[in-house]
């Protein structure tokens, strides 16, 4: 039916048929007929957008969004065109090749526009899921984008220059090293990515700390080429993917979901000062609420105060509503040193959050100093100035 619009327009205005003016007038019908097909589309998928908002089902809203209608509408026109020029101009067709060649590429444009729309889409849908939205996927995502857009160039080059695709794709794969040299970073990121998800590693909103590149906080996005970390001085840090897989990290999500943080601090006791309690400091302390008294402390004959200083933290602690008891806690003795004899105090504390936690932290081991005079003993420290010119009068 199209081949027969070309002699009817010859007919009707006496021209001939390959004529220049045949060839605007068939050239603007075709760019009328373009215009038409966009409104109509447009007008369509506005309709269907509407549809969209309207069902009760929200997997539709994400995928089908302004953005992608807008992606179809845009290349109905083009299509219309495609289809339009081999019919009306026949075996003329190489007098508007270059017009055809720009339409194809017009086509696949908008193709892979549309796909990496539609993964965009997908991946802001996933997002909104309560149980995936936190699993490291942005660099798969970003990855096959980037394979439809390999894809696209491949398939415009063979466009340009009238081969097929597989000639190109064989001339590449000649080439291979040169662009695996050149893909080193996104090869390296898309393995990395992978395995940071496949094996759970890191995941978005994970707390993680990397001393070898100054990194300590949370993660914003794992993407193909890079980690994003808001550090906690809200300064970010950006590192490739593969970093993480190769090196070491601590992440700090595990410690977070398991009721507890830990607290793992020594106090230094001036061994000259470890001694055994006369019945007066027992006496005392036992009247002070510092120790057990009656057949607890008859059964020793004699009874150390830094014993009794264990005893009474450890009761301490277990007694303290922001330590959990339920994990490992423990009051016990390190190797001597030259700084003192190491009391260390082992336990978690029920609040993960920063802030809270080392105000917890503090708070139990400003009474663990207060109360280490009550047992006659002594946190041992370096002499200082003061310490020497007293002891020099």
């Amino acid at each position: 039916m199209l081949e027969k619009i070309r002699p009817f327009i010859a007919d009707y205005i006496g021209s001939g048929q390959d004529s220049f003016l045949i060839d605007i007038i068939l050239l603007a019908g075709i760019a009328a007929a373009a215009v038409a097909v966009y409104y109509i589309t447009k007008w369509a998928l506005m309709l269907l957008e509407t549809v969209i908002l309207r069902s009760p089902t929200h997997w539709d809203d994400d995928l089908l969004n302004p953005r992608m209608l807008r992606a179809v509408s845009q290349l109905s026109p083009a299509i219309a065109v495609n289809w339009l020029l081999p019919g009306l101009f026949g075996d003329n067709a190489e007098s508007v090749h270059w017009l055809s060649s720009l339409t194809s590429l017009y086509i696949l444009w908008a193709m892979v526009r549309i796909l990496v729309i539609l993964i965009d889409n997908l991946y802001g849908a996933f997002l909104k899921s309560a149980k995936l939205k936190d699993y490291a996927v942005k660099g798969i995502f970003d990855t096959f984008k980037l394979i439809f857009v390999l894809i696209g160039v491949i398939v415009a080059i063979s466009i340009l220059i009238g081969k097929s695709p597989v000639v190109i794709i064989t001339a590449l794969g000649a080439s291979a090293a040169v662009l695996m040299l050149v893909f080193q970073d996104t090869i390296l990121g898309l393995v990395a990515s992978i395995q940071l998800t496949a094996n759970k590693m890191v995941q978005r909103g994970d707390w993680i700390e990397d001393a070898s590149h100054d990194i300590n906080g949370e993660v914003l996005e794992v993407s193909l080429m890079a980690v994003k970390v808001k550090n906690w001085d809200n300064s970010v840090s950006t590192i490739p993917p593969y970093s993480l897989v190769k090196g070491s990290f601590r992440n700090y999500e595990p410690m977070r979901s398991s009721g507890g943080r830990r607290v793992r601090r020594a106090v230094y006791i001036d061994v000259n000062t470890v001694r055994f309690c006369t019945p007066e400091q027992l006496e005392a302390l036992v009247t002070e609420g510092f120790a057990e008294g009656g057949e607890a402390l008859e059964r020793e004959a004699r009874t150390v105060n830094l014993k009794l200083l264990r005893t009474y933290l450890e009761k301490y602690l277990r007694s303290h509503k922001e330590v959990n008891t339920s994990l490992t806690l423990m009051v016990r003795q390190l190797e001597p040193t030259n700084a003192g004899l190491p009391v260390e105090l082992y336990f978690f504390v029920r609040n993960v959050e920063w802030t809270a936690y080392e105000a917890i932290a503090a708070d139990i081991f400003d009474h663990v100093y207060a109360v280490i005079g009550k047992f006659a003993l002594s946190i041992y420290q370096a002499p200082a100035g003061t310490d020497i010119a007293r002891a020099a009068k």
